[in-house]
């Protein structure tokens, strides 16, 4: 196969893959949360008394871009050779609202709870790893000197703050 061939099909190939890409991360990149809700009305209607209303919402992890690797002087090996990769998402919402019927009249009160969905930022674990030889040393007429492997694993990073409010008054 001649090169300039080989130089259009992998452009072909490139181009195509990054429209499959950008087609596949468009929806899930426009929506940052999904709601959703238990509809109960119908048990209210056959059981003939007020049912809580529980809703929510469940957001939509979404990935970063890893970090590229990194030469450092000195290491054979690019420093990070499984990168830590982020991804974006939360923490789900809760949204519920229970009657409490008062015991002495007819009236009725409500507790609630109200969890907001709160953003969620997470780093993949990353491994890095060294070889056991030296880069090569001009001192030595260009040859590498030997030294012990290493190995490093990078463990995950999760950052949250969610919060939640409790409430009771008058009424559902």
């Amino acid at each position: 196969m001649k090169p300039t061939t080989r130089g259009t099909l992998a452009a072909v190939v490139t181009g195509v893959a990054a429209a499959v890409g950008a087609a596949t991360a468009t929806p899930a990149a426009a929506v940052g949360s999904v709601p959703v809700s238990v509809p109960l009305g119908g048990a209210e209607s056959a059981l003939g008394m007020k049912l809580p209303k529980v809703g929510g919402e469940l957001p939509v992890p979404t990935t970063g871009t890893p970090e590229g690797l990194r030469l450092v002087r000195g290491r054979l090996l690019p420093e990070r050779v499984v990168p830590q990769v982020p991804v974006h998402g939360g923490l789900p919402g809760l949204d519920a609202r229970a009657p409490l019927a008062h015991v002495l009249d007819d009236g009725s009160d409500h507790v609630g709870v109200e969890a907001p969905a709160s953003g969620l930022r997470a780093l993949a674990p990353g491994l890095s790893v060294d070889g056991p030889l030296t880069a090569p040393e001009p001192g030595r007429a260009g040859l590498p000197d030997l030294k012990l492997p290493e190995l490093e694993v990078l463990g995950p990073v999760l950052q949250t703050a969610p919060g939640a409010d409790l409430t009771a008054g008058p009424g559902l």
